[in-house]
């Protein structure tokens, strides 16, 4: 009998066989089904943002050897956001598949801070902040008090939500969006609906769902201001 590619996909990644059948065969929009369609959906829209979210930033900087328009404070506050999870973890004593991910994407933060210093002239600067902070990661993982790890896990939302408020800021006051990356922001922006999703289900974490929620809605400026700026960016890239 031959096999269905499409269906064992399906069935593999997104719905049990159940599920398929309802929606799939029978046409049938199962409620149970499709919230948790909607959840694995969210679930790996929040393990790409928190995966590759910099990447593209990343890229663009080196791609046009520029970080103009970036505000080095947002990207600062952005590196303690990552941080706060991984310092929590080590402390907790938590095995490494839990929270590895999330290394790969500080090290990311962590070389765009490096750049901007680098690309305004200070790559000394830059290079002393590298092995500062590296220093400091060090030992707050080795050193650190469960209550300093606990509040930099419960900041770290609130520096995110931060960070992307001080680069619109950033961007309305140059009147453009210099080399912001269209795509870290669109990951950014579909991590945050995915986890106010999920966490609505859960009535207990309503302060968490409001910041996500600014979150998502600050990262929404952010493409808006992408767009609206594009011609303004464009000549700056020009001059």
């Amino acid at each position: 009998m031959a096999t269905n590619p499409f269906r064992d996909f399906l069935v593999s990644y997104l719905m049990p066989t159940k599920c398929y059948d309802e929606i799939i065969v029978n046409f049938h929009m199962h409620v149970p089904c499709l919230k948790f369609i909607l959840n694995k959906a969210c679930g790996f829209w929040i393990l790409l943002d928190t995966l590759l979210a910099p990447f593209p930033q990343l890229v663009k900087i080196l791609w046009r050897g520029s970080s103009a328009g970036l505000s080095l404070t947002s990207n600062l506050l952005q590196l303690y956001a990552f941080s706060g999870p991984i310092v929590y973890a080590i402390t907790s004593n938590f095995p490494l598949f839990a929270w590895g991910e999330r290394l790969f994407t500080l090290v990311q933060s962590a070389t765009i801070v490096f750049l901007i210093l680098c690309y305004r002239g200070d790559t000394l600067k830059g290079l002393l902040f590298l092995l500062a902070y590296i220093a400091v990661k060090f030992l707050l993982g080795s050193c650190a008090s469960a209550a300093i790890a606990s509040m930099m896990q419960a900041s770290s939302l609130p520096a995110l939500t931060a960070s992307k408020v001080i680069q619109a800021g950033t961007n309305y006051f140059n009147g453009h969006t210099g080399q912001l990356s269209s795509l870290s922001v669109l990951l950014s922006w579909a991590g945050s609906l995915a986890v106010v999703f999920v966490s609505l289900q859960d009535t207990e974490s309503l302060f968490s769902t409001v910041l996500h929620l600014l979150s998502a809605c600050f990262s929404c400026v952010l493409l808006v201001q992408l767009m609206c700026y594009r011609s303004s960016t464009s000549k700056k890239k020009t001059e």
